[in-house]
């Protein structure tokens, strides 16, 4: 079902392999500002094309690729290949090294309709106008978004592990998991992975924007080049890993709020009409507590924290915008309830609005409501994949950013032209 095809990449000169750690970058919503800052700093990081900065930021990156190309500080590879990645790290507390397995390929960015790559959850408006206006001026794509499919035979991994016997790069990324590239060039293996992919729907784990992105680019292109069998404008960077025999983790993303309206007395009150509220002894702590039951959660706001359970006749009290199989999940009851009964604030108004914050690191969640730069935390637990899977497949779609794969693909490690020119090569060899 899911057409992909290898990748002429882009990627830095040969002689900057050693010094990849510093020319990566993680992507932009999952580092702090400091740790951004740092990569700006360096003046050939992979983050001033992913996300430029200045007042005209889209025109930046152009003017900044342009300037890397004809330095030779990016050069194109000739031959397309399927670029293996595998990331190899470990949870928190864990001594067991974990491996997830995957690869680079362009896939066609399809329509949300065509049920070719399905979606889970809602996107941000202002993310995606961001994407699609460095798309238009760059035709370039930095960092990869993240697919799954199922292949039960895993088929694939005997060509991925060969090929990791001879990587391109390894490197230790900002958070210590250990990122390996590596290349297949040869036309019989590349087959195999077209074919595998073919048949199957494709699920998207991360990069909700950058699709979209992509697709409103393909079909404003879609009246170009009449009759080419592969136009750049059509496809997508995506790095793919199997739902089978792989080391997928999601963990939860939280959710802060800025500039409540109502005082902290009457927002409890509200919140008791809906949720047992326990207190908690300790907001440092709040982060380690298991959340076993559904529709718990927990809450600072202040100096104070509290354990949040709704209550056991609410479930069924509300008159829910989500169906029936997104109503009872944990995100969609915190959406509906919280933002949308409580705090007044329907779900497209919660899609545009800089008043929610979507923040992984409890940490943050605790130091920005101290600080006064948030009015309070959810802290939330994680979804389990075959949750995302049952809702993709359904159709349906989850709040914004309701899933955090971990760890999160790099960016930098090659970069992908959509620009005709560049991406121009007779794909037939591969399909015979």
């Amino acid at each position: 079902m899911a057409e992909i095809l290898p990748i002429k990449a882009w990627r830095y000169q040969d002689k900057y392999a050693k010094e990849m750690e510093l020319l990566t970058a993680p992507l932009f919503d999952v580092v702090s500002e400091k740790q951004r800052e740092l990569l700006y700093k360096n003046p050939l990081n992979s983050i001033h094309l992913a996300v430029p900065k200045g007042p005209n930021p889209a025109t930046n990156a152009k003017k900044t690729l342009s300037q890397w190309k004809t330095k030779g500080i990016l050069c194109q590879d000739q031959k397309p290949g399927i670029y293996v990645y595998y990331q190899y790290f470990r949870l928190q507390g864990e001594h067991q090294e974990r491996c997830r397995k995957g690869f680079m390929a362009h896939i066609k960015a399809y329509d949300w309709e065509e049920g070719k790559i399905l979606r889970h959850e809602n996107t941000i408006v202002s993310a995606v106008n961001d994407r699609i206006d460095l798309l238009k001026a760059t035709e370039i794509q930095a960092s990869p978004t993240h697919g799954l499919y199922e292949d039960l035979d895993n088929q694939l991994e005997a060509f991925m592990d060969e090929a990791m016997q001879n990587p391109i790069y390894e490197i230790e990324d900002y958070q210590g998991v250990r990122e390996v590239l590596a290349l297949i060039d040869e036309p019989n293996k590349i087959k195999k992975f077209i074919s595998v992919l073919k048949d199957k729907p494709v699920i998207l784990a991360d990069g909700h924007h950058r699709l979209e992105g992509a697709i409103a680019y393909k079909n404003e292109n879609k009246e170009q080049l009449p009759g080419q069998n592969w136009k750049g404008s059509d496809y997508h960077l995506m790095y793919l890993t199997n739902t089978v025999g792989n080391h997928l983790k999601i963990l939860p993303t939280h959710r802060l709020f800025r500039d409540l309206n109502l005082n902290k007395t009457d927002f409890l009150e509200k919140l008791g009409g809906w949720f047992e509220l326990k207190k908690f002894h300790d907001q440092e702590e709040l982060g380690a507590y298991a959340f076993h039951k559904p529709w718990s959660y927990g809450l600072v706001i202040g100096e104070e924290s509290f354990l949040m359970e709704l209550k056991s006749d609410k479930i069924n009290a509300y008159s829910s915008n989500y169906p029936e199989l997104i109503k009872k999940l944990d995100l969609a009851v915190l959406h509906e309830v919280v933002f949308d009964q409580i705090l007044g604030m329907n779900l497209e108004q919660q899609r545009s609005s800089d008043m929610i914050k979507y923040e992984r690191n409890f940490s943050r969640c605790i130091h920005e409501v101290q600080q006064g730069k948030a009015s309070f935390a959810v802290i939330t637990r994680e979804l389990e994949l075959n949750q995302v899977m049952e809702v993709c497949k359904s159709g349906y779609v989850m709040p914004q950013k309701s899933t955090y794969f971990y760890p999160k693909a790099l960016g930098g490690l090659l970069f992908a032209s959509i620009n005709q020119k560049e991406f121009e090569f007779d794909y037939g060899v591969f399909l015979k």
